[in-house]
């Protein structure tokens, strides 16, 4: 990349600025957010921090080069050569310094965030957004990190350098090497983006993924953050609803007996997210109304239509919002899993399986809680 066309575009864009000569520069999950924004839906507020801000801080750190030439050299079938490798590459990559004016930019971006929420040192999502991530040939989601309830702007800072590092994991490295990705060309943006406090959350695909059938919206949901459904620890609630009628068709509730929850820290610390034993009465209780579960799928289907295809939505139930306006949508990718699956018409299918069974590869392997 050249000084020119590094200066053809800024380091910093609020999600609701986002113009489409911008999506090639913040990644699949920004882009995915400033289309919903600019959409009217219903998404937190947050900024991108483009790749140019990644490009300028890797090319005055000189090191670039060093990283390259390490992975060309490292055989990705040596797991020990692998494991020394990737470590080395991070540690480089975490060494690099945002230059002044993105610092700049970067600081006062999360001072307007504050701002806006009213809230010193408000909580964030620090989320990887690589260029190559949801591509149309390739599923980069769950390859790179995300540090939920980030506090202060220097926190902020640390855990932007920590994404862009994220590139250079173990299973990046082999995942970009199989699909023929570049180590060199391959930059990153980051989502800064408000936190929620969930009561629940969860995932929905506008398609049936158990047959393919889209002409229901089928939502997973469990207390608290949503990492516990995307990683598959928490055996969610299932609800099935019909796109045309806006009928529940099939409601499982299951026995939910942790969830992924906002924890004080005893030493002074920000809170942090940890997984909590539930009370008796939350374990078999349904994690959403019937009134809950029919505004998820109208904001779902609200974004299929935006997006002209089948989706894979994250959401959340935000406790700062009053009842009846708190379904956020944390992101909207197009759906894959259903185009790749393997499925046989003559295999019986258990129909109330969860969609998780079929999200939960790669994603339970990020870093750092999922989404929130």
């Amino acid at each position: 990349m050249t000084a020119h066309e590094m200066t053809e575009y800024p380091s910093i864009v609020p999600f609701g600025s986002l113009a489409t000569e911008h999506h090639p520069h913040v990644g699949g999950k920004c882009a995915s957010l400033g289309v919903m924004s600019q959409a009217g839906l219903p998404v937190p507020p947050g900024f991108a921090i483009t790749t140019r801000a990644f490009a300028e801080a890797g090319q005055a750190s000189g090191l670039m080069p060093s990283i390259s030439e390490l992975l060309a050299a490292t055989d990705i079938t040596d797991s020990a050569a692998l494991k020394e490798a990737a470590a080395r590459a991070r540690e480089m990559v975490t060494s690099w310094r945002l230059l002044d004016e993105h610092q700049r930019l970067l600081d006062e971006s999360y001072a307007e965030l504050c701002t806006l929420a009213g809230v010193p040192d408000v909580p964030v999502a620090v989320r990887s957004s690589a260029t190559s991530e949801d591509s149309p040939d390739a599923s980069f989601a769950g390859e790179h990190d995300t540090y939920l309830w980030v506090c202060g702007v220097d926190a902020v800072r640390q855990k932007v350098r920590e994404c862009w590092a994220s590139l250079f994991t173990e299973r990046a490295i082999v995942y970009r090497a199989e699909m023929g990705y570049p180590h060199d060309e391959v930059d990153m943006a980051v989502a800064v983006q408000k936190m929620v406090r969930p009561r629940a959350a969860g995932v929905a695909f506008t398609l049936d993924p158990s047959n393919g059938d889209r002409s229901g919206i089928c939502i997973d949901s469990a207390w608290g953050f949503g990492e516990g459904v995307v990683s598959g620890d928490v055996t969610p609630d299932n609800f099935l609803v019909d796109k045309v009628m806006w009928t529940i068709n099939r409601r499982t509730i299951s026995p939910k007996t942790h969830a992924h929850l906002l924890t004080e820290s005893d030493d002074g610390a920000a809170p942090r997210v940890t997984r909590v034993e539930l009370s008796d009465d939350k374990v078999n209780a349904p994690s959403l109304t019937d009134d809950e579960i029919i505004a998820i799928a109208r904001l779902a289907r609200t974004a299929e239509k935006h997006y002209g295809c089948p989706q894979d939505i994250e959401w959340a139930l935000d406790d700062d919002l009053p009842s009846g306006s708190d379904v956020v949508l944390l992101q909207a990718r197009p759906e894959t899993v259903w185009s790749k699956k393997r499925h046989s018409v003559a295999r019986e299918t258990d129909l109330m399986a969860s969609i998780v069974d079929t999200l939960v590869n790669p994603l339970s392997a990020r870093k750092g809680a999922a989404t929130g």
